[in-house]
């Protein structure tokens, strides 16, 4: 199979966070782990926001390894948490920029009232969570497990999502988020290609044939197949979808470094996926790398 420019040889890993949202490290050593992993091509999607492709680009560009820019939609079904991911949107579209603009802040008033209830019942402060978060980061749940942890009241992130931070814990704040079809249809108008992200992780939301028509419908182009918390049986009604609809199929760690147990490469999207996704795209274009660098 022919490509426009990344190395089919290697590893593509389409789905990974930075400090700039969730993650524990910065766009570059994102990118340099990404290397020392063997990847080829590596796409940086941090929740609601574009502001790590440019270190990350650097980075890979010395390091020879094709980036591909991206970001994950925080969207909404019922008030469920359904992710969209946006490949090679033109980060200058203004509608877009003001919906992701207008999601990032409704996140951070919402972490800070959950940080206000919390502290009613345990020794947590805002500042505590600021602590935790880079300057002009997407500040979520993530930054306020990482404070709990430090001030001793739970162990690890899993233990925090499990009993303080779970939407049944007590604490839990909803934030504004569009639903899917709006996401997809934003993505679309700014040159971008829409892959559903892990949809089998959300209790199924979204994947009754019904809504998934509405969402192709809206322009969806992909979805994410292969990710751990697909189950099988979400992977086999997902790979249905993907033939009725010929979508592209991706698969991808969700790497947030220390953050997850998730590793780079775990799961990988075949060439000729992220080659549709390019074909597709008109917002931006990946910076290739090169196998010799």
């Amino acid at each position: 199979m022919s490509t426009t420019g990344f190395d089919a040889e290697r590893p593509i890993d389409l789905h990974t966070h930075s400090n700039v949202s969730d993650g524990t490290e910065s766009p570059g050593e994102v990118i340099r782990q990404a290397q020392r992993a063997g990847l080829g091509t590596i796409a940086l999607t941090d929740h609601d926001t574009w502001d790590g492709w440019d270190e990350a680009a650097a980075v890979a560009k010395a390091a020879g390894i094709t980036f591909v820019p991206g970001v994950e939609f925080s969207t909404q079904v019922y008030g469920a948490s359904v992710h969209v991911l946006g490949y090679l949107v033109d980060r200058h579209n203004v509608e877009l920029y003001e919906s992701i603009t207008e999601v990032r802040e409704s996140r951070l008033t919402r972490a800070e009232r959950m940080v206000e209830r919390i502290g009613v019942d345990f020794p947590l402060t805002w500042e505590d969570v600021l602590g935790e978060s880079e300057v002009g980061a997407t500040i979520g749940r993530p930054h306020i497990a990482d404070a709990l942890i430090r001030r001793g009241i739970v162990a690890d992130r899993s233990e925090a999502f499990e009993s303080i931070l779970h939407w049944r814990g007590g604490y839990y704040q909803p934030h504004h988020a569009p639903e899917p079809e709006e996401a997809i249809r934003l993505i679309r108008n700014a040159g971008g290609v829409a892959v559903l992200a892990h949809p089998g992780s959300r209790g199924r939301v979204g994947l009754d044939g019904g809504r998934f028509e509405r969402l192709v419908a809206a322009g969806l182009a992909g979805v994410e197949i292969y990710h751990r918390e697909n189950d099988e049986d979400s992977r086999a009604l997902l790979w249905d979808y993907a033939r009725e609809f010929d979508l592209i199929v991706t698969g991808s760690s969700d790497y947030h470094g220390a953050g997850k147990e998730n590793r780079l490469g775990e799961n990988t999207t075949e060439p000729e996926y992220l080659q549709r996704i390019i074909d597709a795209a008109t917002g931006t274009k990946p910076q290739y790398g090169s196998s010799s660098a």
